[in-house]
Formats: C-alpha cells, sequence, structure tokens
C-alpha cells in the first residue's frame, strides 16, 4: 500500500499519521507500508507468543508478499530505504511504545528489506514489547496486536532530532538536535542542544559538545567521532529553529493536538520521519539557581530517595532492585524494561525528548538526564534524592561497600 494511502485501522498509529501527513501536502519521504493484513496471515495459526516469533524469524515470506516488496521497492527505483515498526498499539493517543519494536536504515535490495520487515514482525512479540505492553495496560485490541511496517526512501541526514509542538497558545516548541541520523538523539547516545521557540519566534538555546554522530555509508550505520570544531556549534541556527516549529504547527493542526515530531534536514531541505501524540507532560525546571550535588536536565518530574545502582551494561542488570535509582551512561530501548523496576533514573547523555525520557514520564518515574560523569560520581549504593523536576542529585548518605540504602520515599505531584 503506498505511504500516502496508509491510515491507523489497516497500518498502525505511525503509518496512518505519516499517510495523514502525506495527504496534507508536508515533506515526508515517499514509501509503502505492509499492513496489518501480511502479519495476521503470517500468524494465523500461531497463539504463543514465543511460537509466532520463533516462526516469524525462521520462515521466509509469502511469496505473494514478497513480490508485492519487490514491486513497490522498484517503482521506489530500489534505493536505500528505512524500514521501521508500526504496530496497531503503537503512537496511540495513550501510550508511545517508543522504542520497543524494531526499526532499520540502511536497508537495500528485496532480500534485505524482507528479512527486515520479519524482524519487524518478530519485535512486536518480544519480551521487552510484551513487557512494555504489560506495564502500560493501554492499547490492547481485541484480537491481540498486530504489526505493519513502513518502508520509506532514506534520509542521510545532516542534522536531526526530535522537536515536541506547543501544548498551548503561551507554551514554547521543544527541539533537540545533533549533528547525523536521528537514533542519536532519540535512543539518547548524546546530549543534544536544546531549542525552546516561543509563540513571538524568539529561539531560547542550549548548546551541548555533541561528540559523535551517526551516519549511512553503503549500507551500513557508522558511529564516528565529530570533529573538534563541530562539537560545540550549534546544529541549527535560529531560523531553523522557528522553520522547524512552524512545521510542527501545521503537524499539529493535520493531527488534531500537540505532536511529538523527528526531523531531519539534508542537504538543506527539512523532512519529516515521525509524528505522534504527546503522551506524557515534559517536565519545567523553576527559574533561580539550582543547588545540588550533581545537576542535568528535568526529564520526568517527581522527587524520590533510593539508593544509587550504576548499570553500565546489559550485564548489570539483574543488580537493579525494585527502588533502586538507575545511573547509567545512556539508555537504549532494550534498557527500558529497567525502567518498570527503578524508581528514577540518571543518564551521563540524552536528551529530554530521547525515548528512555519518553517512556519514563509513561511510568510517571523521575529522571534527570546529561549528568557528566554520574557513574564515576555517584556511588554504587549511596542514598540519593533525584529531583526530575528541577534535574538534580543530592546525596544524602555514602554507603560503603556498595551495600543497601534506605528504602526509596517517592514523592510525585
Amino acid at each position: 500500500m503506498p505511504l500516502i494511502s496508509a491510515v491507523a485501522g489497516e497500518c498502525g498509529g505511525k503509518a496512518g499519521g505519516l499517510g495523514a501527513l502525506l495527504r496534507a501536502g508536508l515533506p515526508v519521504p515517499g514509501g509503502f507500508v505492509v499492513p496489518f493484513a501480511a502479519y495476521r496471515d503470517a500468524v494465523r495459526e500461531l497463539k504463543d507468543p514465543d511460537a509466532a516469533r520463533r516462526a516469524i524469524e525462521s520462515r521466509p515470506l509469502d511469496p505473494a508478499v514478497a513480490e508485492e516488496l519487490a514491486r513497490a521497492l522498484e517503482e521506489l527505483g530500489d534505493p536505500p530505504v528505512a524500514v521501521r515498526s508500526s504496530a496497531s498499539d503503537e503512537d496511540t493517543g495513550q501510550v508511545s511504545a517508543a522504542g520497543q519494536h524494531e526499526s532499520f536504515l540502511a536497508v537495500r535490495g528485496t532480500a534485505d528489506v524482507a528479512d527486515a520487515v520479519r524482524a519487524c514482525w518478530a519485535s512486536l512479540l518480544a519480551p521487552r514489547a510484551l513487557a512494555y505492553r504489560d506495564a502500560t495496560g493501554h492499547g490492547r485490541p481485541s484480537g491481540g496486536p498486530a504489526m505493519a511496517v513502513i518502508v520509506q526512501r532514506q534520509v542521510d541526514a545532516d542534522v536531526s532530532g526530535v522537536m515536541f509542538t506547543a501544548t498551548g497558545p503561551s507554551e514554547e516548541t521543544r527541539i533537540e538536535a545533533s549533528w547525523g541520523l536521528g537514533p542519536s538523539v532519540v535512543g539518547g547516545t548524546v546530549t543534544p542542544d536544546a531549542y525552546r521557540i516561543a509563540g513571538d519566534g524568539s529561539v531560547e538555546q542550549t548548546i551541548a559538545s555533541k561528540r559523535t554522530r551517526l551516519d549511512r555509508q553503503g549500507g551500513r550505520l557508522v558511529a564516528r567521532d565529530v570533529p573538534a570544531p563541530d562539537r560545540d556549534r550549534p546544529a541549527l541556527d535560529a531560523a531553523t529553529a522557528v522553520e522547524l516549529a512552524g512545521l510542527g504547527t501545521k503537524i499539529a493542526e493535520v493531527r488534531g493536538g500537540p505532536q511529538d515530531v523527528e526531523w531531519a534536514i539534508a542537504g538543506g531541505r527539512v523532512w519529516i520521519l515521525q509524528a505522534r501524540s504527546i503522551t506524557a507532560a515534559l517536565p519545567s525546571r523553576a527559574p533561580g539557581e539550582v543547588q545540588a550535588a550533581l545537576a542535568g536536565t528535568p526529564g520526568s518530574r517527581g522527587t524520590v530517595t533510593g539508593p544509587a545502582r550504576i548499570v553500565r551494561g546489559p550485564g548489570d542488570f539483574a543488580r537493579v532492585r525494585p527502588g533502586d535509582i538507575l545511573v547509567c551512561p545512556f539508555t537504549d530501548p532494550a534498557w527500558t524494561p529497567l525502567l518498570r523496576v527503578a524508581a528514577g533514573v540518571v543518564t551521563e547523555v540524552g536528551g529530554v525528548l530521547s525515548h528512555a525520557a519518553i517512556v519514563a514520564r509513561e511510568h510517571g518515574i523521575p529522571a534527570v538526564l546529561g549528568v557528566e560523569k554520574a557513574t564515576g560520581r555517584l556511588r554504587d549504593g549511596a542514598a540519593v534524592t533525584l529531583d526530575g523536576t528541577a534535574g538534580t542529585i543530592t546525596v544524602i548518605r555514602e554507603e560503603k561497600g556498595g551495600g543497601a540504602a534506605r528504602p526509596p520515599r517517592p514523592s510525585r505531584p
């Protein structure tokens, strides 16, 4: 199905939203959608999620689906494409499912696109997606969820990021931006530049040191260091930030409410890659000087006290206990099940519009992002108070030897 024809009932909220934007004449990369029907045919006789996932992973696409896929790719000119999930319970008005399903960039050729489609289908039934669905309790359609898959022309971005459109006439548009492809910002692996655009067009900016970027090289993605002169250079100028905010206003009008938008700029042209409803409000730090042991960007509102648990990778996951405050370099989507256990989260890099921050807000746990060297400055087991509204971490008591600290005392508005 051409992407411009996609509707949520047949192709999920993500594809349906992009279809609506294309029909309104907004700059969305062209592509097509493999609708729910193809997924349902593939799992028709398989009711157990594990059995269905294994079958999807091991079986080739139905020949009719593979033929349609090849034809649609040929009509696009067989370019490098992005292959992205669009589940029936993803990007709804209640939950985002941010980062819970698979997406792939730099995919080319029918065989590789077919493999990526099957991987997107299988990710609907992966443990982290099932855990997220259980935790939120939303968006469970009768008959179980289904997965459509979007295939779009790859945008080889010079700059990319995320935008939260204004939630009211007196509110600001919030934009985060960094060099290269978008997973650096949405995945929270870089601390991005942050922009606030008021209704009168004035721009307030906070420029971060953007040390790494992700780019496509042929059929693969390559992470590399940003040259020193560019690290502290603004990713956007004020005029481009205002242009993006204006596009955001149009997107919100088409979609009927405030939107979480992923965007990219390539060769000076702005592209819209995704738009979904904002599911949880951003924290807002009160004016005034921050006084605390550590400070970062407010990511999810609320205050909690508990033991700091230093987690540097998956090998540390088993150490996290209910009530711990997760302290980590960054979180990617594979880490989000920890947000069901932790009482709060602190990251060394990442922005307030990243997937991890969105999921923290949906789970209602405080988060502070972009706290430089937090894993080295906080002692494992130390009792700390995390204020996700102010963006601060205060050490209450150091714990020798990493033992348990006092149980958490959550206090959320």
